[in-house]
């Protein structure tokens, strides 16, 4: 049996009527930028994210980069960041000339850990970058009053888990701007790069709109150094059908996730997803940890297996954070996820046969 770690086959497959019509209306308007499908998407996406406005910009980093700025974030300050997300979070902190400061996630859930967090704040601490890791939500309850208290503003970095809860409330709609990414592959993706801002703050929403139009709200008047990252109206169109699928999907995802762990509860060799009390997860990834990671990742390939490995390298260990002179053991926690962790295919239109194959095969490397 062969099965890929993702496959979009199920999904694009059912929708490519109303995305080749959302394709030809786009089209055959003559207007691909800033236009109506952007502005019908963005006010459908902030409906879901229950929050007042949404921003559509190019990617995911620059919805980070932006949200930095609206905040006016830059040289001299610095952002609480985890320890072991995806380099972009950090990337994002860097190019506004402030400083990422790592924390540590807790070792079950993999979100940053909120009793952490006070030991890193100075006083040139501006604000906390929660990231909804693997799909997870982070415990918002928790992070947001110590930012309160600190006076930290806070940006969620939600391109892993639209959709996903904390104690009821959906991510996204938590931070004082928050971000998110529409890559591919994410539960709400695009057919290319694309990203978007949330925000309940009028002030920030139109702050971030000047800035993804090169610092202009009216056209070749400039009122700040912007840059040019929209989301052009293709994309907002594909994003705005598939939009009425999400939850639909979130929930095939967590069934498949559920049958997963009922197939691999026995297998003792292997760490399972754990999701924090309050908190809900929409499994943008399926993520388990084995100290024989390397060897179960071939024999899955020579099964036929996908699967990959989110993320090999910490960010503090990579080469393009050289300056921040850290060494193999500083954040143990990050290095040991990078150096255990396997992601499983979880897609919609994954079939019970197939995650049985997938946990049978794993069963029986450990056998």
């Amino acid at each position: 049996m062969e099965i890929p770690f993702l496959s979009f086959d199920n999904m694009h497959t059912r929708i490519k009527a109303e995305m080749c019509s959302a394709f030809e209306k786009v089209y055959d308007s003559h207007w691909y930028i800033m236009g109506n499908s952007l502005n019908t998407f963005e006010k459908n996406y902030a409906s879901f994210c229950n929050t007042d406005y949404c921003c559509g910009v190019a990617n995911g980093l620059d919805a980070i980069i932006i949200s930095l700025k609206a905040l006016n974030i830059g040289q001299g300050d610095e952002v609480i960041v985890p320890s072991n997300t995806y380099i972009a979070t950090w990337l994002a902190v860097s190019y506004v000339g402030a400083k990422p400061i790592p924390v540590e996630p807790r070792a079950d859930t993999y979100n940053i850990d909120p009793t952490l967090i006070e030991r890193a704040i100075t006083p040139a601490t501006k604000a906390i970058i929660p990231v909804h890791l693997y799909g997870q939500a982070c415990e918002m309850d928790q992070i947001m009053p110590i930012a309160q208290k600190h006076n930290l503003f806070v940006i969620e970095d939600n391109a892993q888990a639209q959709g996903a809860r904390c104690k009821g409330q959906i991510t996204g709609s938590f931070g004082n701007i928050n971000a998110t990414s529409f890559y591919p592959g994410k539960n709400l993706g695009a057919l290319g790069d694309a990203g978007a801002i949330t925000t309940n703050d009028k002030e920030l929403y139109n702050k971030a709109n000047v800035i993804r139009n090169y610092g202009s709200e009216k056209k070749y008047y400039n009122m700040i150094k912007g840059i040019n990252s929209r989301l052009d109206e293709m994309q907002a169109a594909f994003l705005d059908v598939k939009l009425k699928y999400l939850n639909e999907w979130n929930r095939e995802r967590n069934e498949i996730a559920t049958y997963y762990n009922e197939g691999l509860k026995n297998v003792t060799d292997i760490i399972l997803p754990v999701t924090a009390n309050e908190c809900t997860s929409v499994f943008h990834i399926y993520m388990i940890r084995t100290k024989r990671r390397d060897e179960l990742q071939e024999f899955l390939r020579n099964k036929g297996i996908g699967s990959l490995i989110h993320y090999p390298v910490p960010p503090h260990m990579q080469e393009a954070y050289k300056e921040m002179d850290c060494k193999k053991g500083d954040f143990p926690i990050a290095e040991e996820i990078a150096n255990t962790c396997l992601s499983l295919p979880l897609y919609p239109g994954l079939t019970h046969a197939q995650v049985d194959y997938i946990t049978d095969m794993i069963a029986s490397f450990f056998r």
